[in-house]
């Protein structure tokens, strides 16, 4: 247990004396080895202080998955790290100074340094911390165990909260006293859904549900950005179905999404966009799941986007997906079919295609093979078939002796129309006798 007082000058470590050394080790990994990331590493190590990696490229190194992001720690002040990174040679940014981060960019690659860290206040959005030399108290302030590791260079493991024994286990718990740990971060209740769904495994910790159920209200404090974030990370993940319905039973997805839901067709969603089909152009996409889980018309999916602060281009998506726009189905003829690409795009035929089949599936998940076929080929066509150029442009009109000015769209408008109704089959001459046609009317 960590000893902590408001004075930050005063901290002191209680840990188990078995958990001060280190209680593992890492093999070689390629990221550790990076001539960028040796880089940073020796010109933080050349003030004499002890530098380690910190956090998830640890987690992620263990679970044998790809290690993206590489944080490190160290006892020496910000300022410090920039006069060693510079000493080097090396790229500085004070991208968090305040709090004690500094990044390093090393040939395109961003590096996070963070000097070890006590909060001293926290009211649930940010924190007011005091800079440490102690190891164990930075970890204390973590959120999760299998997140609260450090490594050195060497390959040496801190482990002083027991997150690679959770880590094999599949279990993820905060750091001691959940709500307690939430209470310091409100975003930690959804890092905790997140982290579940990536490295979790059942039961779930029941002490965390029930710190999440009573803190849920707490969500409405954030911003929409850092929920929108966590939340979509959620709805990335494998079981994502599974999480979202977790997140339902303890009351916490009401405080996220105040609308109808409809879990099944994000169920089968998830089985289309992992399993089922094989395009290139269907991969998993966090919000066409949003999308499936969301039960609302265009105004709904406008209230939505804005309070989880949607970019404008994911607001549109979302709001074209939930619109009661174009219908497609297996029946859809392939000129109707071609009209919608060309006027909407591949893109957003392809989500209310895989929209509409995995609503047909929450119903009645048994298909006979030719309407499963048919749907497959409507998502090829939105694939393959890439949307003609109109034959025909402005200056084919003005060239008739029509004066420049809205009379041109007009004809340009008329005739594209009778080109995509002839299913866009007409060439340049055709188009050009039709434009004449139109033009002497």
């Amino acid at each position: 247990m960590i000893k902590r007082r408001d004075d930050a000058s005063y901290y002191v470590s209680h840990a188990d004396p078995t958990q001060i050394g280190p209680t593992g080790k890492l093999g070689a990994q390629p990221w550790m080895g990076a001539p960028a990331t040796r880089a940073v590493i020796a010109a933080l190590r050349s003030g004499g202080a002890d530098v380690r990696f910190v956090g998830g490229c640890i987690r992620d190194a263990f679970s044998n998955r790809p290690v993206r992001d590489v944080d490190i720690g160290t006892p020496d002040p910000p300022e410090r790290v920039i006069e060693l990174l510079e000493e080097a040679g090396l790229r500085a940014l004070p991208t968090g100074i305040d709090h004690g981060t500094v990044s390093a960019l090393v040939d395109n690659e961003r590096f996070e340094i963070t000097t070890l860290r006590l909060d001293l206040a926290t009211d649930g959005r940010r924190a007011k911390v005091a800079f440490t030399n102690d190891w164990v108290a930075d970890a204390a302030r973590r959120d999760f165990t299998i997140n609260a590791m450090s490594c050195t260079p060497d390959g040496d493991v801190y482990d002083p909260f027991g997150g690679i024994a959770d880590l094999g286990n599949g279990i993820v718990q905060f750091v001691g006293n959940a709500q307690e740990r939430i209470g310091e971060d409100y975003l930690r209740l959804l890092r905790f859904f997140r982290f579940y769904a990536e490295f979790g495994r059942p039961p779930v910790d029941r002490d965390a549900l029930a710190a999440c159920r009573q803190l849920a209200p707490e969500l409405s404090r954030l911003s929409g950005e850092r929920v929108r974030d966590e939340f979509l990370r959620i709805l990335a993940a494998q079981n994502a179905a599974d999480i979202i319905l977790l997140m339902q039973g303890e009351r916490v997805l009401e405080h996220i999404i105040p609308t109808e839901l409809n879990i099944g067709r994000l169920r089968m969603m998830l089985w289309l966009d992992t399993t089922a089909i094989r395009l290139k152009t269907v991969k998993p996409d966090p919000l066409r799941r949003l999308a499936a889980l969301i039960e609302t018309d265009a105004d709904g999916a406008t209230e939505l986007a804005g309070r989880l602060k949607l970019s404008r281009r994911q607001a549109e998506r979302l709001i074209s997906m939930s619109s009661s726009g174009f219908k497609v189905s297996t029946k859809t003829e392939d000129a109707t079919l071609r009209r919608a690409i060309y006027e909407a795009g591949g893109h957003a035929v392809r989500d209310w295609a895989l929209l509409a089949w995995a609503g047909e599936m929450a119903v009645e998940p048994r298909r006979e093979p030719d309407v499963t076929q048919g749907w497959v080929s409507v998502l090829e066509t939105t694939q393959s078939w890439k949307p003609p150029t109109l034959p025909v442009s402005g200056a084919d009109v003005t060239a008739l002796g029509v004066d420049e000015g809205p009379e041109v769209g007009n004809l340009l408008r008329a005739v594209e129309s009778w080109w995509i109704d002839e299913d866009f089959t007409p060439d340049r001459e055709a188009c050009l006798a039709e434009l004449a046609a139109h033009s002497a009317n």
